[in-house]
């Protein structure tokens, strides 16, 4: 029904209200009583689960930040059979992003551009979100995605990501450093060892006892990011996630017109999957097993998600895929993953 409902229904509609239309569908989920019957129909197999950063994922498959950006939708994410949830990215102060149009479909590709810029409620309003979410019973393994808040200079942004460390790594599971979007001024520029390191020196301490991991761009040089992936190492943080999305538009089965009228901003989705796998396999190359490494970009399938783990991943989330797959793409992703292994 899904592949019917996208083709004349939802590839109509502004991508972006489309999505917050799915979000109401996956906050209803979320909720009684229909999330014991969405967890009974989507549970992932207990053979899926996956012990890293000191906890228990149900499965290795999870969302990636950008799709539940305000904690609206968590609970229902996990009800549909999602490893985890990464919510976010979140800013300590509360911004509007950049002006819509601002998510647009490359249908042909299964891809997406997006220049959201950062677009959510503030760390503040997330972190009431999240202590009302962990009170809850039945809830999935919540990671926190935090950027840069776009009226803060970057010479200052150390102290921005410590505002939002401050309210939210006593909240999250896991705490990620945002610095590879590419829809924030500047905010790139901070994936540079030398004012990276003492960015992630001062979240770190903030963090306290909160595994924090860095998120890195697929647009660095393969050097860069294997001297991120050591920094990462020589600083204890938890873990390293590769990718974000990408500036590149090369090899794209779009039409030229349509990708240059979407204009700039990250693309996800298929087109990234060959980089973020490489990527995946440079930073292995460098951290020690006990390091968790979380591969994003161009997942769409069991066998790819199958595929990041046998390179190294500990964890696989997935973003764009869910706009072409629909709600029970989790749960086709755990009952592939559980046929693959069960099949040798």
């Amino acid at each position: 029904m899904y592949p019917f409902l996208f083709r004349h229904v939802l590839s109509r509609m502004d991508p972006e209200t489309a999505h917050h239309a799915g979000m109401l569908v996956i906050r209803v989920l979320g909720a009684w009583p229909f999330a014991p019957l969405s967890r009974a129909f989507t549970r992932p197999d207990p053979t899926l689960r996956v012990r890293t950063l000191g906890l228990d994922f149900p499965s290795p498959f999870g969302v990636a930040a950008g799709f539940d950006k305000n904690v609206a939708g968590a609970r229902g994410l996990g009800a549909l059979g999602f490893g985890h949830v990464e919510v976010g990215t979140v800013t300590a102060i509360a911004q509007d992003g950049n002006p819509r149009p601002r998510l647009f479909r490359l249908v042909a590709d299964r891809a997406v551009i997006n220049r959201m810029g950062f677009n959510n409620h503030g760390a503040a309003a997330a972190a009431q979100r999240l202590e009302k979410l962990r009170r809850r019973r039945h809830r999935p393994v919540l990671g926190v995605n935090i950027g840069k808040s776009r009226v803060v200079d970057v010479a200052q942004a150390t102290g921005d990501y410590v505002a939002s460390t401050h309210l939210l790594a006593p909240l999250a599971d896991y705490l990620v450093v945002n610095v590879s979007s590419p829809n924030t001024p500047g905010l790139r520029g901070l994936q540079a060892v030398e004012t990276l390191r003492p960015l992630l020196e001062a979240v770190h301490a903030a963090a306290g006892p909160t595994p924090l991991l860095v998120k890195i761009a697929p647009d660095l040089p393969d050097d860069e990011v294997e001297a991120v992936a050591r920094l990462a190492v020589d600083l204890g943080l938890a873990g390293l996630i590769a990718t974000n999305t990408t500036i590149s538009r090369e090899n794209l089965q779009t039409d030229a017109a349509v990708v240059e009228a979407a204009g700039a901003g990250g693309l996800s989705g298929a087109p990234l999957k060959a980089r973020a796998l490489e990527v995946l396999r440079i930073v292995r190359t460098v951290v020690p097993a006990s390091f968790c490494v979380i591969s994003v970009g161009g997942v769409e399938t069991a066998a790819d998600v199958q595929e990041r783990v046998d390179a190294g991943a500990d964890l696989v989330q997935g973003y764009t895929a869910f706009l072409y797959r629909g709600p029970l793409w989790a749960r086709q992703i755990n009952r592939g993953l559980s046929a693959l292994r069960a099949a040798g």
